[in-house]
């Protein structure tokens, strides 16, 4: 294995809980390698938004490449990829983007089990996302690669949300997923609910209000992602400091 991918797989199973934070750019990237962090992941949102796009995959995948080969080159530290639901309509097409992102050096993805519907995003049928999920994890046969994948039963508050992810849960599994990303779940119960649901790590996503890191541990959490959190902290920053600069008569350089 190749020692990136390794680390980044080991780091879902060792004792401590992953915090896994995401960046926008390079700079971004290497800030956070610094803190440090064991390894970074990319927010599509916050690259989409940093470029000038809505996220939903308005952003070409050219562009996509770009940054993260970018943020590849600037760090040393495992990369995982935010492709959201792979940027293709086929499992070859998406297996093809997965390549081109290894190609990078990319350790990891996360790949999502909705799609909109005109404007409205909505789940996909879960079987039909399984046997994709399996095409494209044969596809990849060669590659050495960490596939979490971004169940989206909470995100988009579904009726009977737990039920439904603990249906959906071994159908990935069995798909081939190496994890499971469950973002905007927060209820005690229900995490326990879902980790009690499969073998594979589960993964949350920072919201205010979610339990802290040692409570998330004991709840069985492997992974938190910060999501979009630095980015959208970061640019409030740009409001306060020029909301500031205006309102003060003095300034120092």
């Amino acid at each position: 294995m190749s020692s990136n991918y390794q680390t980044f797989k080991q780091l879902h199973h060792s004792d401590g809980l992953l915090v896994l934070p995401n960046a926008w750019d390079a700079y971004s990237a290497s800030l956070l390698e610094k803190h440090p962090f064991p390894a970074v992941a990319t927010s599509s949102a916050a690259v989409a938004q940093a470029l000038g796009y809505s996220d939903g995959e308005n952003m070409p995948f050219a562009d996509y490449l770009f940054v993260v080969g970018r943020i590849a080159d600037s760090i040393r530290v495992p990369l995982s990829v935010d492709i959201e639901m792979g940027y293709g309509s086929s499992a070859a097409a998406i297996a093809e983007n997965i390549r081109r992102l290894t190609d990078l050096g990319v350790a990891g993805i996360n790949i999502e089990d909705s799609m909109f519907v005109g404007s409205r995003r909505v789940l996909k049928d879960a079987s039909s996302f399984a046997r994709m999920l399996d095409e494209v994890r044969s596809l990849l046969w060669s590659k050495e690669l960490f596939i979490n994948v971004r169940c989206d039963t909470y995100i988009l508050n579904v009726d009977g949300r737990r039920e439904e992810t603990r249906r959906r849960l071994p159908l990935y599994e069995s798909a081939g997923a190496d994890g499971i990303f469950l973002p905007c779940i927060a209820e005690e119960e229900d995490i326990l609910d879902a980790v009690g649901h499969t073998r594979l790590p589960v993964n949350v996503m920072y919201i205010p209000g979610l339990a802290g890191v040692d409570e998330l541990q004991r709840l069985g959490v492997r992974r938190l992602s910060l999501g979009p959190a630095i980015f959208s902290e970061a640019y409030r920053q740009v409001d306060v400091f020029t909301k500031h600069l205006f309102t003060n008569k003095k300034t120092t350089a």
